[in-house]
């Protein structure tokens, strides 16, 4: 296999209308010589995400964002997934949340899942996140990356640090949820942190 493709500095789409987001990677990348600007901010249409897998979603919205601005894109397709539920919510996390992204609704509607599939134990209720990021260039080239943490999913919610479904998450290792971890500790630990580290590892070098 040839060698990673690497990204040579300047302006990258951030394939993201999530200001939160944008954030979150402008601080990941600021010592690569990185000026991300949102395909928010570039008034990109959002692509119909009809892909089989988080990679496949992830590649999408990192393409139409390149094609569309000239730029080199990266994007990041996340979701949490329990074993119980055979992979669900996975790629529809955000779907659960319905049209108004209330997350509440959400994990009301895993809870609901997991209680009617008898999932009683920490070991009945597995959960991971997982965090697909790819890079696109102009001319189609992609890299894509996947990391992703494993824990398991509790009830009632815990914690109002976190976003999504973070306060119903415990991580391996841990008995505290995302949403009730310090957001340092958990950026440092968290399924996206994983996926970046090959992301920069492979296509970004120091400046």
């Amino acid at each position: 296999m040839t060698g990673h493709r690497k990204f040579e500095g300047g302006k990258l789409v951030v394939a993201s209308h999530n200001p939160g987001k944008v954030r979150e990677i402008r601080a990941l990348l600021e010592e690569f010589g990185v000026e991300p600007v949102s395909a928010a901010d570039l008034d990109l249409p959002e692509p119909i995400e009809d892909g089989d897998s988080f990679i496949a979603n992830a590649e999408i919205k990192a393409l139409a964002a390149a094609r569309s601005s000239g730029l080199v894109s990266l994007s990041d397709d996340s979701g949490y997934a329990l074993d119980r539920l055979n992979g669900d919510p996975g790629i529809f996390s955000a779907r659960w949340a319905g049209p108004n992204k209330d997350f509440s609704v959400a994990m009301e509607k895993v809870e609901q899942a997991l209680q009617k599939a008898g999932a009683e134990t920490a070991e009945d209720r597995k959960a991971s996140f997982i965090c697909a990021l790819t890079l696109a260039w102009p001319d189609g080239h992609t890299e894509s990356f996947e990391g992703r943490i494993d824990g398991h999913s509790v009830w009632p919610p815990r914690g109002d640090k976190g976003f999504g479904y973070d306060p119903v998450f415990v991580p391996q290792g841990s008995d505290i949820t995302f949403a009730e971890m310090d957001p340092e500790k958990k950026h440092s630990i968290s399924h996206r942190a994983r996926a970046f580290k090959q992301l920069i590892d492979a296509c970004f070098t120091s400046q």
